[in-house]
């Protein structure tokens, strides 16, 4: 009998695009037991595997086996914050400090390719079958109707899958002393090295990423750990944003002068951190470069989904413009419930999200400009589009908000 492994969030989410850490350690760590390991893509006929392993990141995951009644399944165990939220059991040390098997997700990554080739081949065909009929209808020679071209890029199809096939992935240090109170990691109070970047480096990767939750705040001890990755010489990425609130000049200079994987990724989460916030800005701005991004995750919708939030969430906003820092609205969503959906202010948070998580789009227009945009492509006549009207009514609400902040824009970086 063989191990099934199920990545919940890859079934239960559309277009996930991230590998499981822990799945792809199991799936190692049983293969070097003599154990076949299969990726398992449904829930389907569980009972004829030795054991069944699921795991889950995202609370909204849909997945038929919940706490309630996993018991009713002799041989399958859930895991995951997914499922556990903060209260997530540790993996047995054998597991997690186990190379993973970085060709886990390899058939599935394959099938994939194979579909949508298949999809690019038909639809041709198809196309070519209806120019051929209306060739016939108009009484010409069908026969000199050119096949239509399949156009399906393969190289291009698959950088969505980059995550699973280039990097490798682990932790170098676990925990966070914030403990903030929208966050999942709430099972530490410090910041402590996990584990040697051997454990998880694969030389034939092109690049490394770190799930590490706040690896700056191991001050005692994250120096040695960042040199080691700089002499890897493979570009690497922390995938959580980055605490800036704790770094000194030392770390800054380390960090931006790294070989350094897209865009250096922080988190404005709280508008209380504002002064703060603004003295990093400075210290950063003596090291950046402005040929790479950076990009703050902003959090709304926690605190509160009134009109104060609307204006907490511009006044970070316009700080990061000023400094030519990019915003990321992050809504947030609980286990149990997503608060912005019910309030009255739900279209502005949909604007401003749609406004600022497009790069290309913050960085050439005000919100205002943003509007006005969707405004000129609305199509029913005589009528507001939903972002112009987010717009609008909001400002009648709340004028000297929005003559303060509606017209703010990105200012790029001097050096």
């Amino acid at each position: 009998m063989s191990i099934a492994i199920i990545d919940a969030d890859l079934l239960g989410r559309t277009n996930h695009r991230f590998p499981n850490l822990v799945c792809m350690k199991l799936s190692a760590y049983w293969k070097e037991q003599g154990k076949e390991v299969e990726l398992k893509t449904d829930y389907d006929n569980l009972s004829k595997y030795e054991r069944v392993y699921i795991a889950k990141v995202f609370t909204d995951t849909y997945c038929p086996i919940t706490l309630d009644n996993v018991k009713e399944y002799d041989n399958v165990e859930i895991g995951g914050t997914g499922f556990w939220f903060d209260k997530a059991p540790n993996l047995p040390d054998e597991i997690e400090h186990h190379m993973p098997d970085y060709h886990l997700y390899d058939k599935w990554i394959e099938l994939k390719v194979k579909d949508a080739k298949e999809s690019a081949i038909k639809a041709a065909e198809i196309k070519t079958r209806s120019l051929k009929e209306q060739a016939v209808k108009d009484g010409l020679d069908p026969e000199l109707v050119e096949n239509v071209k399949v156009s399906f890029n393969e190289d291009r199809f698959r950088v969505q899958f980059k995550e699973y096939t280039d990097y490798s992935i682990g932790f170098l240090t676990r925990g966070c002393f914030r403990k903030c109170p929208f966050c999942v990691n709430q099972k530490y109070n410090r910041v402590f090295e996990h584990s040697k970047l051997e454990e998880f480096y694969d030389e034939s990767r092109k690049k490394i990423c770190l799930l590490d939750d706040n690896f700056f705040g191991y001050h005692r001890g994250y120096k040695p750990l960042l040199e080691k990755l700089r002499a890897t010489g493979k570009p690497f990425k922390f995938k959580q944003g980055m605490d800036e609130r704790v770094l000194d000049d030392e770390q800054c200079e380390l960090l931006f002068s790294s070989k350094y994987d897209g865009d250096f990724t922080f988190a404005f989460d709280n508008v209380s951190d504002y002064e703060l916030i603004h003295r990093q800005l400075k210290r950063i701005s003596k090291y950046r470069s402005k040929r790479k991004g950076i990009m703050f995750y902003v959090l709304v919708g926690f605190e509160s989904t009134d009109a104060k939030d609307i204006e907490n969430a511009f006044i970070r906003i316009d700080l990061l413009l000023r400094y030519g820092c990019l915003p990321y609205i992050m809504r947030y969503r609980s286990k149990n419930d997503t608060p912005w959906k019910n309030s009255k202010y739900r279209s502005m948070y949909v604007t401003i999200a749609r406004w600022c998580n497009q790069p290309s789009i913050i960085k050439k227009m005000s919100f205002r400009d943003f509007c006005n945009a969707n405004q000129a492509l609305h199509k029913t006549k005589g009528t507001l589009c939903s972002s112009m009207k987010a717009l609008t009514d909001f400002e009648k609400e709340y004028p000297e908000i929005a003559a303060k902040y509606f017209d703010v824009r990105f200012i790029p970086p001097s050096k």
